[in-house]
């Protein structure tokens, strides 16, 4: 049966292009205890050998591949689908470090996706100098949003390391025991026709009126020094905003959840307004180096969750905000309260809109980016100023340790996407007591990224200075 895509799904397809591939992707390390990386490797490989069909959204391709610019796409099932072609085996050259474990994931993120196909990747690595099993995943966005790929993945993990082995994510589950019906009756009310009507027309004037009131927030909010919510075309121009090339670098970092939330109670804020002001200290002492410091502030894209805890995933279902990073602000102490000033007001624009009203703010605020992204590509990245600098993302992840085949799952690393106007993205997501950072960068614009990581530690330590240490 074909399902037609969101516009925000088409749009992801639309901006598709050789340079800049809308597809996310993740790392993960798996601790193997039992056996060889080797063997559970050749395990995964047999177990494929015998899948003929997966379960949706993994079983889904373009019923129209050669048109990604097409406004009505159309998702169908891949009827011949190939186990052995999405699911690949890989190794590291000696001596199988991080370094190379790098460059090995940077290359593989620089591959564009085959769209004749359902569109996602996984490379099962060997080779590790630790011994671990590494997992590369990748699939394009207008497939799933980065929350629901993670938790669909993390499906094929157990709670338990004696747990019974959780068949592969892409995989169709065991059927689940069905919860015994209850034997009372329920009161009747409004035909199911007519209550989806009636919601689906209540739900729309909502939606129009929550709009309104935010668009006449940022409109008076130029004139008005007190309010600090961060406006569309309010970024600065700098490098990253300019055109981006083919190949990506990557880079990690990883910090213990309970220092950062130290950081947030003794500073008064969340645990994401810490990230945010984290990775402002890194991108200031970051850019310094390059001579490269804008002079007014950076401003981020930070997509924010809205699908109901019960969705069953598929497409994207993505809000977002615009806040202040602080980097024109050389005191870390600063640079955090120009972010909470920042997402306070952002949260309170949106904390009483509906989903569709949030998911068609958020169209309007970036907006800018579709034109941005196409003069991006051919040079001409000055002619409109940028909504904003950097996407920074915060995906939850599972809180509990996990188990894949009784080894245990020892770090989930993101793999962002890229585009024109766009060279940099850092995305974290939590895993037990740990929140890693993935930096993802444009190879020609963004020289040793890892630099970029090793500031952002930097200041975390700054941070805990001044509001816990002090």
């Amino acid at each position: 049966m074909a399902k037609w895509l969101s516009p925000l799904d088409s749009m992801f397809l639309y901006m598709e292009s050789p340079d800049s591939m809308m597809h996310v992707g993740g790392l993960i390390e798996i601790e193997i205890t039992n056996g060889t990386a080797g063997d559970m490797s050749r395990q995964i490989r047999d177990e494929l050998q015998e899948i003929t069909a997966v379960q949706p959204p993994w079983n889904r391709k373009l019923a129209t591949p050669r048109f990604l610019k097409n406004p009505a796409h159309r998702w169908v099932v891949d009827t011949d689908f190939d186990a052995m072609y999405h699911v690949r085996r890989s190794a590291l050259p000696s001596p199988g470090g991080e370094r190379e474990l790098g460059v090995l994931v940077s290359r593989l993120h620089s591959r564009p996706l085959d769209f004749r196909r359902p569109p996602w990747e996984c490379y099962i690595i060997e080779g590790h100098e630790s011994g671990n099993l590494i997992l590369y995943t990748k699939v394009h966005h207008s497939l799933v949003d980065g929350y629901t790929a993670v938790k669909m993945l993390m499906r094929s993990f157990s709670k338990s390391p004696d747990a019974p082995e959780e068949p592969f994510f892409f995989q169709i589950p065991p059927p689940r025991p069905r919860p015994k019906s209850s034997s009372k009756k329920e009161v009747a009310s409004a035909p199911a026709d007519q209550g989806s009507f009636i919601s689906a027309v209540g739900g729309h004037m909502m939606s129009v009126r929550d709009i309104g009131k935010g668009l006449g927030r940022l409109s008076r909010s130029r004139f008005r020094k007190d309010d600090h919510i961060v406006t569309v075309l309010q970024a600065p121009r700098g490098i990253l905003n300019g055109r981006i090339g083919r190949d990506r670098r990557f880079a990690t970092q990883q910090y213990d959840i309970a220092r950062l939330r130290r950081i947030a109670s003794a500073a008064g804020c969340t645990l994401n307004d810490v990230v945010l002001a984290v990775c402002g200290g890194g991108l200031r002492a970051y850019l310094q180096g390059l001579d490269a410091l804008p002079e007014k502030p950076l401003i981020a894209f930070v997509p924010v969750n809205i699908r109901p805890k019960d969705d069953p995933g598929g497409g994207n279902m993505v809000g977002g905000m615009l806040a202040s990073l602080g980097t024109n602000e050389a005191s870390a102490a600063d640079r955090l309260r120009a972010v909470v000033a920042s997402t306070s007001a952002a949260k309170q624009q949106m904390e009483n809109m509906t989903r569709a009203a949030i998911i068609a703010y958020t169209t309007y605020v970036g907006s800018p980016l579709l034109i941005q992204t196409g003069l991006a590509q051919f040079g001409l990245s000055k002619v409109v100023p940028p909504s904003f600098n950097v996407v920074i993302s915060n995906v939850p992840g599972p809180k509990q340790p996990l188990y894949f085949r009784g080894n245990r799952l020892a770090s989930v690393y993101p793999v962002s996407f890229l585009m024109h106007g766009g060279p940099l993205n850092i995305t974290c997501e939590s895993y037990g007591d740990t929140l890693n950072f993935g930096f993802v960068g444009c190879r020609d614009t963004l020289p040793r990224l890892q630099r970029l990581a090793l500031a952002c530690g930097e200041a975390v330590d700054e941070l805990e200075e001044i509001f816990v240490n002090a």
